[in-house]
Formats: structure tokens, sequence, C-alpha cells
């Protein structure tokens, strides 16, 4: 589908396709993959022009291809897998129904909302899938660089079909580390100022790129050797955490407990990096989150 114009590769994701009864996680994974590339040449249209962002919060941003992105997704879902359970950012959740129970969709149909209405060409489409309750597959794709990082439970992590894996970096002071701030970071910048201090004054290079999605895909790829940010949601690191899980790497929260899509801080590495890691993060954690977090 690649040297296909937009339209007509809109046109082939929109008739009408069969159902898909199976859920096994290589199935869950292609899915996904045909709907993040279509969602994707949406995004690619109206990459370079001028957009009027909307405000959803102080600096939080949703544009038009937002929306239409994520509609496009919800309809291949209905499509598809009639009556599964949604997860999305934009529309928020969708219950399951009749055959559908068991299986959700977590989606983000533009992460790095800020960097397209900037024309910053860090964004992308992520989708995941859980079934009953546990992982089974993630999509990221990255409609500028035409890269599609997928993973099926079990099944390894790719980029553009290749095998990836996390690096070998042992060291915080070898590594270059990736995070993001939270959009409440003015109102309490005790949250996260401090730790990425901590950080600077450690690692090799940090880099703060605007898309979750991506940064933890980079990671899964060894471009990048660790990750942690505060005040996530599920649709910004469900596809991510099951690439680099599948990648060789690990995930907690802040402490080292068991990574959950709703605890809101997330460390991830390549996993020689993260007792390190987990310890700058407690040396410089002076202010405690939120009850929520």
């Amino acid at each position: 589908m690649r040297g296909l114009p937009v339209f007509a590769l809109l046109r082939i994701q929109r008739r009408p396709g069969r159902r898909l009864s199976t859920r096994a996680p290589g199935a869950l994974r292609d899915a996904a993959a045909a709907w993040a590339r279509a969602a994707g040449a949406i995004l690619r249209a109206g990459y370079g022009q001028a957009h009027r962002a909307e405000r959803k919060g102080r600096i939080d941003l949703v544009t038009e291809h937002d929306r239409r992105s994520e509609r496009l997704l919800l309809e291949a879902i209905e499509r598809q897998f009639p009556g599964a359970e949604v997860l999305a950012e934009e529309s928020g959740a969708r219950p399951a129904s009749g055959a559908g129970a068991g299986l959700r969709w977590i989606l983000d149909p533009l992460d790095g909302t800020t960097n397209f209405a900037h024309n910053y060409p860090f964004f992308a489409v992520s989708i995941a899938a859980e079934v009953d309750g546990e992982l089974a597959a993630g999509v990221v794709f990255d409609p500028v660089r035409d890269e599609l990082f997928a993973a099926a439970r079990g099944d390894g992590a790719t980029l553009n079909g290749a095998p990836i894996r996390v690096s070998d970096v042992e060291r915080v002071e070898d590594a270059l580390l990736v995070t993001g701030f939270p959009y409440d970071v003015r109102e309490h910048p005790g949250r996260s100022l401090p730790q990425f201090q901590a950080f600077l004054m450690r690692a090799q290079g940090i880099r703060r790129d605007g898309s979750a999605a991506l940064n933890m895909s980079y990671l899964a790829a060894g471009r990048f050797d660790g990750f942690w940010e505060a005040s996530l949601s599920p649709w910004d690191v469900a596809a991510g955490a099951l690439l680099i899980r599948e990648a060789g790497g690990r995930l907690t929260d802040y402490d080292g407990g068991t990574f959950r899509l709703e605890a809101r801080r997330i460390l991830a590495s390549n996993g020689r990096l993260h007792e390190e890691m987990q310890q700058i993060l407690a040396a410089g954690d002076p202010e405690p989150p939120p009850p929520d977090a």
C-alpha cells in the first residue's frame, strides 16, 4: 500500500472488511498495523499545513486530525471486531458488548499533537490490544519516517518487519535517556524538574521529544537506553510497553513495583540500567506525586 495516494489508501481501508473472530496476538497486531498505516496517512497528509489547534487544557492541544484519525480507527474496530471495548484519547471509553467482551483496544490517534500542530516531525499513531486484561498486541506508526514498530505477545518486536532489541548499555553515564514533562509542570515543577536535573548530571545525554509512544518505541529499538515519565495515560504507553517487553526491556513504576497501565509513573529501560535509574529517581523525588499517580 505504500505507493498509493492517500485517498486511495483510505478507500481501501474503509471497504467493508470481514469480521475477525480470532484473538491471537499476531492477528491483532496485523490488524492494528493496517489501521495505523491508514490513520497515519491522514496525519501525513495534514503535516506541514497550518493548524487551528484547540486547547483541552493550559498546554494540552487537540486538532481536527486527531479526531479524523480516531474516527477511522473506531470505524475499523467496529467493522472487524464488533462489540470490542475501546479506550481512546479523544472519545474516551466505550464498553464491550456481545461477542466483544474480553477484548479492549487502546488508541492514541495522534501522539505528539503539540509537535504536529507546530509541524515538528515527531508524532505517531499508537494502537494496543488487551485480551482478558493482558497486553496482546501493540503498534506505533511514524508516518513521517514510514517506521512501523509492532509487537505481538510472545512473538517479539519488529521495526518494518525486522526484529529489534533493546541496547546493551550498562551504566547511566554511558546512556542516552529520554523523558517528557506532564501538562501540569508549571503548576507542580517539583514533581518532575528535580528528577530531570538528577539525570542530567549523570547521563551521557537526555532527549525530550514530545511523544511517549515514539520514545518507548525507540527504547525498544535500542536508540534510547532508558525512559521515565509521570502523568501518562494508558493510550500513551500501552503499545510502547509491549514493544519494550518483547524487545527484552523492563518496565516498572518509579519504585520498582509492577508496571500497570493506570499507574501514571513509568520507568522503562534496557534492563541493565533499571536499578541505577530507580535510585536516581528516588534521590530526585522531593515532592510526592498526586494521589492518583
